[in-house]
């Protein structure tokens, strides 16, 4: 985790000229509140980073208190919300049953214990409360995994949950019948070393991509030229699996789990 921190602190500063990903998924995911309705005098954006979720989120509910919490201390300063916080997801300081909504765009991939992260979400929302989040899914960077694994068997390329997965920890954690959907998005590149270099500029660099001197440049230079066979229209394709999920806490209620495929 402290590997992770480090990356979207040293981000920060530039975050938002490259996150153009990250914005329309966040506006995607405001826009859910359209259909879906909760009480919301209290409001946790979790992962909260710049705010690019925050600031529609203070269009939207004028008149609730919006917490933003992230572990990354440079992203908050960053943010120009009122009330930040800078602590981990999977320990929140926050007294039981205090927020009425926690919302989370593009933070839940980051945390590798989804159990006790939905465990501490589901302590925090009041009865009733409503969480409300994005991630990505096992899709996402298809074209670079495969790339990657022409050349050698190591993990190159960042792993991802399956929806399926997530709705069962959220069951386990009591939240009550998870509504799960999933869309896939592409972002076209010139290079694989320009979507390269956009993840780095957003601090989610792959797990190879961090020292081309270290996997040597042979490798390096063999998997560029595996990620041309995709090259269409004189652009290479990126795919990102976007999941979207939402559920309520609804002491002494048995759950299920709805899957809708867009």
């Amino acid at each position: 985790m402290s590997t992770v921190r480090s990356a979207f602190n040293k981000a920060s500063n530039d975050y938002n000229d490259h996150a153009f990903l990250q914005k329309e998924i966040a506006s995607r995911l405001d826009e859910k509140f359209e259909v879906i309705t909760s009480s919301s005098e209290v409001i946790l954006d979790l992962g909260a980073g710049t705010g690019l979720l925050s600031n529609n989120l203070k269009k939207r509910f004028p008149n609730s208190q919006i917490i933003c919490l992230d572990f990354a201390q440079n992203s908050l300063k960053n943010n120009q919300s009122k009330h930040k916080i800078c602590a981990n997801a999977n320990h929140l300081p926050l007294v039981d049953s205090s927020v009425d909504i926690v919302i989370s765009s593009l933070m839940m991939q980051w945390c590798p214990d989804l159990k006790q992260l939905f465990s501490e979400i589901h302590r925090v929302l009041k009865n009733d409360g409503l969480i409300l989040f994005s991630t990505f899914g096992p899709d996402t960077l298809k074209e670079l995994k495969k790339s990657w694994s022409v050349v050698d068997n190591e993990t190159h390329v960042n792993t991802f949950t399956d929806m399926h997965d997530i709705g069962d920890k959220m069951l386990g954690a009591g939240f009550q019948s998870p509504v799960m959907e999933m869309e896939k998005l592409t972002l076209t590149y010139q290079t694989a070393i320009d979507l390269l270099k956009d993840l780095k500029a957003i601090g989610a660099q792959t797990v190879g991509s961090r020292s081309k001197a270290l996997m040597g440049k042979d490798k390096f230079k063999l998997m560029t030229q595996m990620y041309e066979s995709y090259r269409q229209d004189g652009k290479l394709p990126a795919t990102y699996e976007v999941i979207y999920g939402h559920a309520w806490k609804r002491i002494s209620s048995l759950g299920t789990i709805e899957i809708n495929n867009n």
